[in-house]
């Protein structure tokens, strides 16, 4: 099995904690292919980022487009992944949906735990859209300036902490769910120090991708995830002109 990886920011220190987390968490038959958004922002935090991202990642998956199994779209929001689903015919999984998958598994309520307090708007909608509103306790970030995006757990690690308790204890929560690649691999060491569960997104969506792959539960050729249909197009990189010709 071959997944594919993507980061849809561009700093290469989250990568690299986005890939030791994914190594720690694959299958020993999974193989794991790496990818950097080739143009956008350090981190996303808005909307717009968000749009930048999900274009980003599309053009970093198109280069690798038949050498994978499976697409996991590695930052929280899931920049882009309704349209990546049309685009490819493999499973494609995104840290949301599948943090929040494992989360209602858990337990009944989940809060999440961000990096930035501009974010908390967009993963409300995120809850949203995937129908989860109605479970979510509370998000909960940090409100200081980040020195740097790839050294965040060391810089806040005990705020972090601090933050994941507050949502047990005053807002409820039954299940953690640690936020954004820059945290990839914190639940680990949250675990034991915490209460309630911890989910991580990175792990989650590494390991239902790998189910989904397994189940071959097939491809839509009907319906609104069919493919985009073919159309005149312009200005768009090779790899992904080839895919909507």
């Amino acid at each position: 099995m071959k997944l594919l990886i993507v980061n849809p920011n561009i700093s290469e220190s989250v990568t690299a904690l986005i890939e030791a987390e994914a190594r720690r968490t694959a299958a020993a038959t999974t193989t794991l292919q790496m990818a950097t958004a080739p143009f956008g922002v350090a981190y996303i935090e808005t909307r717009f980022e968000a749009l930048v991202g999900g274009y980003a990642t599309a053009c970093a998956a198109a280069e690798h487009a038949g050498q994978f199994d499976g697409l996991v779209v590695a930052a929280f929001g899931d920049p882009g992944l309704a349209g990546l689903k049309e685009l490819f015919d493999v499973p494609v999984v995104g840290m949301t949906e599948a943090a929040l998958a494992s989360a209602c598994l858990l337990g009944q309520r989940f809060s999440i735990i961000a990096i930035s307090h501009r974010i908390q708007a967009w993963y409300r909608e995120c809850v949203a859209a995937n129908g989860l509103s109605s479970r979510l306790a509370s998000v909960r970030s940090l409100q200081e300036p980040l020195r740097d995006i790839g050294s965040v757990q060391e810089d806040h690690a005990a705020r972090l902490e601090q933050l994941a308790l507050q949502a047990i204890e005053q807002d409820g929560a039954d299940v953690i769910i640690v936020a954004g690649a820059p945290l990839a691999g914190l639940a680990r060491s949250l675990q034991g120090r915490i209460p309630v569960p911890v989910v991580d997104g990175v792990s989650s969506a590494v390991r239902h991708c790998e189910s989904l792959v397994a189940l071959r539960p097939g491809s839509a050729t009907q319906g609104s995830f069919a493919r985009p249909p073919r159309k005149p197009n312009a200005g768009l990189p090779p790899a992904l002109a080839k895919l909507l010709n």
